[in-house]
């Protein structure tokens, strides 16, 4: 079967069909791009949705494997933003017009921590008079501390699965209760059944991962019923353990476009999420994320973490705009997404409109 018997023909793809498509080339890979940003305008418009992003600490209880911050890595400067500072950086993306944000750290677990963020809330609410959107991404807590952060004005929560292969899972993380595979998928569901709007990702080019775990990520996406999704390239880490890996990896031109691919194919099975362009994308390649707008991905998110603070959450080596302030970012938002024949949505929300037919 071609491509285009795929894209245009099948109400239903299969592993077997999104391989193929992961897989296309050339023109193929033309049709395959044509086609979801087709979708993307038809469903969602070549409109963009700006998320603010404020990377607020970088303690991390876990130990991933993959991942710069993990709990065991010495050679990390550790940071903890005071609350003024997080709220004067609320405070300009509000003035901005930006109408969302991300409050993201590394995995915190305490009482200490839930009620922190509650007080964050509380006071961002207070702050924009309610009209600035909180996404919080703050790792695996229990059902109550969610119900507590939704109370408190949290609509949208981020927890990236990273593989939905059980097997490569507990290759990128330890094999312990503090990294359960379980849990991860129970907390994912824990924010649905409470409400928020929810978004996963998985990481594309991992060490020991194949084409048809990367088709079964997106069908389990699919399946999950996500709201919205944040993936991007694997991009390894020189102190983490999966740095040893890096010889057998694929290129990373080769990881960039993957991801373009699995945003395309994601976009096609699940027609009005909300799909973001990852900074990781723009590591690789200058306009990494303008790529990704073009062909289905419809937020950005500007970092407006106080500039003295980005060099230390470093997720993944050669992260890009760690030596920018938030006015350097936003100098340059608009003729980036000019440049992809979109438009900016000032001043709104940006909420799922998957999530909103759901609840209809």
């Amino acid at each position: 079967m071609t491509i285009q018997n795929i894209l245009l023909n099948k109400s239903e793809l299969t592993a077997q069909d999104i391989v193929g498509l992961l897989k296309c080339e050339g023109s193929e890979l033309k049709e395959l791009y044509a086609k979801s940003a087709e979708v993307k305008k038809t469903f969602v418009d070549n409109i963009v949705y700006l998320r603010g992003l404020i990377e607020f600490s970088n303690l991390c209880r876990k130990d991933c494997k993959y991942c710069g911050i993990r709990k065991s890595n010495i050679n990390v400067s550790r940071y903890n933003i005071s609350d003024v500072e997080i709220i004067h950086a609320a405070k300009f993306a509000f003035e901005n017009r930006y109408g969302s944000i991300v409050l993201q750290s590394g995995e915190i677990k305490s009482r200490a921590f839930t009620k922190r963020v509650t007080n964050l809330l509380d006071k961002i609410a207070e702050m924009s008079d309610g009209k600035l959107r909180v996404t919080l991404s703050c790792g695996e807590q229990t059902y109550e501390t969610y119900r507590q952060w939704f109370d408190h004005g949290a609509s949208r929560y981020l927890l990236r699965i990273e593989t939905t292969n059980k097997e490569l899972y507990y290759k990128i993380h330890p094999n312990d209760k503090l990294h359960s595979f379980e849990e991860r998928i129970e907390a994912l569901n824990n924010l649905k059944s409470i409400g928020y709007q929810t978004g996963t990702g998985v990481m594309i080019g991992l060490p020991f991962q194949t084409y048809e775990d990367l088709a079964n990520d997106l069908l389990w996406i699919k399946q999950m019923d996500i709201d919205m999704v944040g993936m991007g390239p694997y991009i390894e880490h020189k102190d983490t353990p999966l740095y040893q890996y890096k010889d057998a990896l694929l290129p990373l031109k080769e990881r960039f476009e993957l991801t373009l691919k699995m945003i395309a194919v994601l976009r096609i099975i699940m027609k009005d999420i909300n799909i973001a362009a990852a900074t990781a994308l723009q590591s690789i390649e200058k306009m990494g994320r303008e790529r990704a707008i073009k062909i289905g991905a419809n937020v950005l998110m500007p970092n407006i973490t106080p500039g003295k603070y980005r060099d230390s959450y470093r997720l993944y080596d050669n992260k890009p705009c760690t030596d920018e302030n938030p006015e350097d970012c936003q100098s340059c938002i608009e003729w980036r997404v000019a440049i992809t024949n979109n438009t900016i949505a000032y001043d709104e929300w940006g909420d799922s409109k998957h999530h909103f037919q759901k609840i209809r």
